[in-house]
């Protein structure tokens, strides 16, 4: 009994070491395989790998050191070339190193705002739509980073040239710096005006036709505003004609226009015929018949009122479509609009004298015998009006309609009664 217990044990013993040792070959076995199978794996990897990766991985590469590059002195001077040309040469090194120099200088050297605020030639090739678009830009900023002196725009719509330039040429002399003109003449105008002096040379700006009272007259208007604005410098702008003089010197009217609360664009309300009258009821309800004004087509506007002019689509559209003859648009639109948007900036009155006591569509016409002392003093100083809350007998700075023939007596009569010339 002993004895088949001992040999059972043993039996169990050898068993369990013969497992033991299944166990251990199953193990070295799986070990080898998967050695097996991991050496092909990166054999068959390495093989798409390029050389100089491999060498990368499976090198050892010294830390580069930096080497500064050997710069080679440059060549010296041919022993063979005869010695006169040696200076000849150097001399020319010199001049194509100053060039280069120059140039480098140019393209490196400070605009700052010089092209953005010098304005272009008033002759130029933008459309009107191109120069609303132009014109329309203000800058948000209020002061100004540059050095800028105010001027006066001063727009002419004439038909040609100006018969009375003369005159204004010793109205604008020696006042350079402070005005700009503007002329709008038919582009039918061959532009040969003998009787104009330098000062109005090259100030015709694009022009359209503009035919007495149709709306082409306010686009004429609007064309003028808008290049005027292209000048940043422009502060004022006053609408004048080819038959307007002015009635004082440049810097007393310069002074009045600057230091003016106001702006002087006409406007009143007119229940005849030729006022209300000419209203059409399809403006409403944009413009109503209490709103219609009536007023010179002879303005003065600041720089935000012009600016406000050339971009208005609405009034400006709705007057173009049912203010047609004989409804006039240059009597009616601009009083309208500027009485209803700057009502409260507005003088309501203009700074251009006419004489409209002999009836008619059009006003007295002066020739050459009418201009006398007496004529020229009753515009300066006929009637009262107010100027930035004060009364005053100087309303009127412009006058009109002078014919070519009153010239002389105007050059005559301008040193003692305009101080001018």
């Amino acid at each position: 009994m002993k004895h088949e217990t001992h040999q059972n044990q043993f039996i169990s013993a050898k068993l369990f070491n013969s497992q033991r040792y299944i166990h251990s070959l199953i193990v070295y076995f799986l070990f080898f395989g998967s050695g097996l199978v991991i050496g092909i794996l990166v054999s068959f990897y390495l093989k798409d790998v390029p050389i100089t990766l491999k060498k990368k991985l499976f090198s050892f590469q010294p830390s580069p050191l930096i080497v500064t590059p050997k710069v080679n002195p440059p060549p010296s001077q041919p022993l063979n070339l005869p010695l006169n040309q040696q200076p000849q040469q150097r001399v020319q090194l010199n001049n194509d190193r100053r060039d280069e120099n120059n140039i480098k200088t140019k393209r490196v050297g400070r605009i700052g705002l010089t092209d953005y605020i010098k304005p272009p030639e008033a002759m130029h090739d933008m459309n009107d739509e191109e120069l609303i678009w132009r014109a329309s830009m203000v800058p948000k900023v209020r002061n100004f980073p540059f050095k800028r002196t105010p001027k006066i725009a001063f727009m002419f719509l004439a038909r040609g040239s100006l018969p009375l330039a003369p005159l204004w040429e010793r109205f604008f002399k020696g006042n350079e710096g402070r005005y700009s003109i503007y002329i709008h003449s038919q582009p039918s105008f061959n532009g040969i005006a003998p009787e104009e002096g330098p000062i109005f040379h090259g100030r015709r700006v694009p022009s359209k036709r503009v035919d007495w009272g149709e709306f082409s007259m306010v686009e004429a208007e609007r064309r003028l505003l808008a290049n005027a604005l292209l000048d940043m410098s422009n502060e004022r702008f006053v609408l004048l004609s080819e038959a307007c003089i002015p009635l004082y010197n440049f810097t007393t009217i310069y002074t009045y226009i600057m230091n003016s609360t106001k702006t002087f664009v006409e406007s009143y309300d007119e229940w005849g015929p030729v006022g209300r009258g000419r209203y059409n009821s399809q403006m409403t309800p944009w413009v109503t018949i209490e709103q219609w004004r009536k007023g010179s087509q002879w303005f003065e506007l600041d720089r935000e009122i012009a600016v406000d002019v050339i971009t208005d689509p609405k009034y400006f559209n709705l007057f173009k479509e049912f203010c047609r003859p004989a409804c006039y648009s240059d009597e009616h639109y601009l009083p309208t609009f500027v009485t209803m948007r700057y009502w409260w900036k507005n003088g309501n009155r203009t700074l251009t004298w006419v004489d409209w006591t002999k009836g008619g569509p059009h006003p007295t016409k002066f020739a050459r015998t009418e201009v006398t002392k007496e004529l020229l003093n009753q515009m300066r100083s006929g009637i009262q009006c107010e100027y930035n809350g004060e009364p005053t007998s100087m309303c009127y700075l412009f006058a009109r309609k002078f014919l070519p023939s009153s010239l002389d007596r105007l050059l005559k009569f301008a040193p003692k009664v305009m101080m001018f010339g």
